[in-house]
């Protein structure tokens, strides 16, 4: 998605009535808008002190473009950082979404770590494009990038994995197999997270208290549902919360906004991390709502996550 300098933003759609083309076309205006200088006002500033790419990588059977964020240089002569800490994002948004929508949050976290961000700008689900092909495009962009640790600037040792909402359910897929595939993560941060698409993902508390407020929550969810484990899929191998196995992950930091549909999605997945001596610290935000990371122009305590998140990945990746 290239940043564009004007676009307006389109009407949410009826959600639950879309068809294919109805959905392609708003997803494509929307990520116009996304990824404008219009949108910077409720997305917010990048960080000046970052440069900022679009890079693409070749995975199997397919080209995928990633956005990277890291230092710039000062032009006084400094040599570029071969030795960055890793940090793998991917961006919310399921079926919509951009990673450009995440540039105030992963150009700060790559000046101030300091860090390479590499944010996965991965297939979207879709009629034809189910959950797996997000999953596969968060799990390969990780282990291209450590895999050519030389070539990105990285030091593959110190290697974190962050998404919000839909990229958290990614995410902590990706955390499972590194830890199957034996790939050492230092971290793991999970902002909103989704992690639950099988049919019990719609019994909790939080989503009768806020599916339909302050956004049309449930709607989107049962889209989401619909397009990411299609018939005959099993949900349960596409959902966090039912792994068999959470221990031996890498420590987690699960960041929940109270007025959100899926805060208890955060709050189970943290009480199952933490009974598979998983480490975990969940911190929860009042009166935040879903995706209020992306969101520092209209969500004042986005700044206070991003600080948060900053401190747990400086810890984690420091050695």
């Amino acid at each position: 998605m290239i940043q564009t300098a004007a676009a307006t933003r389109p009407p949410e759609p009826d959600f639950e009535a879309l068809t294919t083309e109805e959905l392609i076309a708003y997803r494509e205006a929307e990520n116009r808008f996304r990824a404008s200088d219009a949108a910077r006002a409720i997305t917010g500033e990048p960080d000046p002190g970052a440069a900022i790419e679009w890079r693409e990588v070749a995975l199997p059977g397919r080209d995928l473009m990633v956005r990277v964020y890291r230092p710039a240089s000062t032009g006084d002569g400094d040599a570029a950082r071969t030795d960055l800490p890793l940090v793998v994002h991917v961006h919310g948004g399921s079926f919509v979404g951009t990673a450009v929508q995440c540039d105030w949050t992963n150009s700060h976290l790559a000046v101030q770590l300091p860090a390479l961000v590499a944010s996965v700008e991965h297939r979207l689900v879709a009629p034809d494009s189910p959950l797996a092909n997000a999953a596969d495009d968060g799990w390969d962009v990780l282990r291209h990038v450590v895999q050519h640790a030389g070539q990105w600037g990285i030091d593959p040792a110190r290697t974190a994995v962050f998404g919000e909402s839909f990229g958290a359910l990614v995410s902590a897929l990706t955390a499972i197999r590194a830890r199957e595939d034996g790939l050492h993560l230092a971290a793991q941060v999970l902002v909103n997270p989704a992690v639950d698409v099988t049919d019990t993902m719609y019994d909790y508390p939080s989503i009768a208290a806020y599916a339909y407020r302050p956004t049309r929550a449930l709607p989107q969810l049962r889209l989401l549902q619909r397009l990411a484990v299609p018939a005959g899929t099993d949900a349960r191998a596409f959902s966090p919360l039912y792994a068999d196995d959470l221990s031996g992950l890498a420590p987690a930091l699960l960041v929940v906004p109270t007025q959100d549909a899926v805060a208890d999605h955060g709050r189970r997945y943290a009480e199952r991390l933490r009974v598979a001596g998983t480490s975990v610290r969940l911190t929860e935000y009042p009166g935040a709502r879903h995706a209020f990371l992306t969101l520092p122009g209209v969500e004042p305590q986005a700044a206070a996550a991003q600080a948060e998140i900053l401190g747990f990945l400086r810890a984690a990746l420091a050695t």
